[in-house]
């Protein structure tokens, strides 16, 4: 099992530098082909303008769209073109309302779907929206690098946040590449359930079920000492030097499913690995 087909959104360099490297590095080691998204964002809003200005505001910020997507083309085939994987590129132009279907299209046919991180410092208004229009719409796993991450390729450490919920067993099915792949895979279990068939050992049927794909498995309890679960595990990642960490993506939202939870965000906020999501 691998990842045959990498899909990349960008829609600027600098941020998306350390994604690109992942996509590349992982399509040498698994024999895959890397694909390149370059988008330019057209963030006007039809509408908001004093009558008569609609049309020079749109076509102003049409232009400078698209020349924010020929940039970012060009950069993202310069460096593919050097790196010596399969490779392809596109670029387009959407409007910041619409940039989930142009995603979510791509993503579909997609194995893995490798981004930056959506939160931080410098992130634009998209960014979110591209994540979640990946896995939620596209129903792709997605792999979110820091900005400083070197590539990963086959990761020592794994970390499995493990709540026995339908999202975490279907990020923990796509990431089987990785664990199988790895040293080790941490199957990290917070305040088990006092009761319930697995109360004895929590975790004890998915490791049976990694072992046989030949995945070398460590179960830890832990206790929910602090408020927020996804404060637990980014310490636990970093007191076991953890290279990434697997988990289920939640939505959130009564008008859109595509509204990543609370706990989601908070460890996509603080990781300093990469996290492998889906939904």
């Amino acid at each position: 099992m691998a990842y045959k087909s990498l899909l990349t959104v960008m829609t600027e360099t600098r941020l998306s530098r350390a994604a690109l490297n992942q996509i590349i590095a992982l399509a040498e080691v698994q024999d895959a082909h890397a694909e390149a998204l370059c988008l330019g964002v057209d963030r006007s809003q039809t509408g908001y303008y004093y009558a008569g200005a609609n049309a020079l505001i749109l076509q102003e910020t049409l232009s400078r769209a698209n020349a924010e997507a020929a940039g970012v083309h060009e950069f993202a085939q310069d460096v593919l073109r050097k790196s010596g994987v399969r490779w392809s590129s596109e670029s387009g132009v959407a409007q910041i309302a619409d940039i989930g279907r142009h995603v979510a299209r791509r993503a579909m046919f997609s194995d893995l779907v490798i981004l930056p991180r959506p939160y931080g410092q410098d992130r634009d208004a998209e960014a979110e929206p591209i994540v979640e229009a990946a896995m939620f719409e596209g129903h792709a796993p997605v792999l979110l690098v820091p900005d400083d991450a070197q590539p990963l390729t086959k990761p020592e450490t794994v970390l499995i946040g493990w709540n026995e919920s339908p999202e975490a067993m279907r990020a923990i099915r796509r990431a089987l590449p990785f664990l199988k792949q790895a040293e080790l895979a941490r199957i990290v279990v917070i305040d088990p359930p006092r009761h319930g068939p697995d109360r004895s050992d929590p975790g004890g049927m998915l490791s049976q079920m990694l072992a046989r794909h030949g995945v070398k498995c460590e179960i830890d309890v832990l206790s929910k000492t602090m408020s927020r679960v996804s404060d637990i595990l980014n310490r636990h990642a970093t007191d076991t030097e953890a290279d990434m960490i697997v988990m289920g993506a939640y939505g959130h939202s009564r008008f859109r499913e595509a509204i990543l939870g609370g706990a989601t965000r908070n460890m996509l906020e603080q990781a300093s690995v990469p996290v492998f999501l889906a939904h």
